[in-house]
């Protein structure tokens, strides 16, 4: 009964479902994977204390920035050089815009440092000078943004000395030296009361950790994944049974009422054009022998016609200056003309009689 399954079309269903139904079990398990590894990061970092209330180290120490070191205190020597404004950030639910220095370390690269966030817009904006000659610096460090990260512009076209991302990529096009891959905020205002006006920029949850809503978007997938691989499993199931109930009515010689009523319509078909095949057959002769009697009738007309012709001319009493239509033609013609009449009504009466034969 099952022999179907190893015909052509059956060997490429059966290599569907066998190669569609562990990728979509490996997929679901690769999005739980994802999400448990969220709850996991997300449980550890509710144990471990604050980053930022762990000791500072120097910042050659914590890169590259990762999720464990993103977030700790970070040292750094230098004199503060370029200055750029950050704008489209949002902090206290108010927009405004970070205020960020290029810090030169010895080591020859630079290290962005958010000194601080001032509301309103960036264009035309007083911003606090920078201290001047070689400051310390201690700041939350953190990963260079990317186009995911939140308040990241990366539209262009903004006016000069103003920058949508905070990173290397995009510094070390707008700087003559190179750059660190990371930044830090102070997390308080600078000494001497510059930066006073200033309030400062918490740092930010590394991307990856916590359970936002990429998170349950695993999960969700999870879900999607495994219902996939069931219906797969579901439809082959189906589809074999279908196959198997059709090859066992023809085994026990079963026809659907569907067969019958279409085999009893071609029946009936058949039997009318074979009764007009013989109406027409009959008929024929009759028909035949109709066109001959018609034809003989016609022929006997225009004998007597011939006649009335000859006899015209010579019993015509009219005057001598009127003509009779009938009197005024030729024997002679009237002879041809009824000569080709009476060889017309034979050929035609040959015909028939030749076609009633048939």
């Amino acid at each position: 009964m099952y022999r179907f399954l190893l015909t052509p079309r059956w060997w490429g269903i059966n290599l569907f479902v066998v190669l569609a139904i562990p990728f979509c079990v490996f997929m679901g398990t690769w999005q739980l994977g994802r999400f448990e590894d969220r709850v996991q990061s997300h449980e550890q970092a509710e144990k471990q204390p604050d980053p930022s209330t762990r000791a500072a180290k120097p910042l050659d120490e914590l890169l590259p920035v990762d999720k464990v070191t993103s977030g700790r205190p970070a040292v750094a020597t230098g004199t503060y050089a370029d200055q750029f404004l950050v704008p489209g950030r949002e902090l206290d639910d108010r927009q405004g815009f970070y205020v960020l220095n290029m810090l030169r370390t010895d080591s020859g690269k630079a290290l962005p440092v958010v000194r601080g966030w001032l509301p309103g817009s960036a264009s035309d904006a007083k911003v606090p000078a920078a201290p001047r000659g070689e400051v310390t610096v201690t700041g939350d460090l953190q990963a260079s943004e990317n186009a995911r990260s939140k308040g990241v512009d990366v539209r262009g076209g903004l006016p000069g000395g103003q920058l949508g991302m905070i990173s290397a990529a995009t510094l070390v096009n707008l700087v003559p030296y190179d750059v660190y891959d990371a930044w830090v905020t102070l997390p308080k205002p600078e000494a001497g009361g510059t930066g006073g006006e200033m309030k400062p920029v918490p740092a930010a949850a590394p991307e990856g950790s916590g359970l936002d809503l990429k998170a349950f978007q695993n999960l969700g997938y999870t879900g999607e994944w495994f219902v996939f691989a069931g219906f797969v499993l579901f439809m082959w199931f189906r589809l074999v049974r279908r196959e198997a109930e059709a090859a066992r009515d023809v085994a026990l010689g079963l026809v659907p009422d569907g067969a019958e009523a279409g085999s009893e319509e071609s029946g009936a078909g058949a039997a009318g054009a074979a009764g007009a095949e013989e109406s027409s057959g009959a008929a024929g002769p009759e028909g035949s022998e109709t066109a001959a009697d018609r034809l003989e009738a016609g022929a006997g007309g225009s004998e007597a016609g011939s006649e009335g012709a000859a006899v015209g001319p010579v019993g015509s009493e009219a005057p001598a200056g009127s003509r009779d239509p009938v009197g005024s033609q030729n024997p002679a013609d009237s002879q041809d003309a009824v000569g080709s009449q009476g060889s017309g009504v034979a050929g035609d009466v040959r015909a028939a009689e030749a076609g009633s034969g048939r």
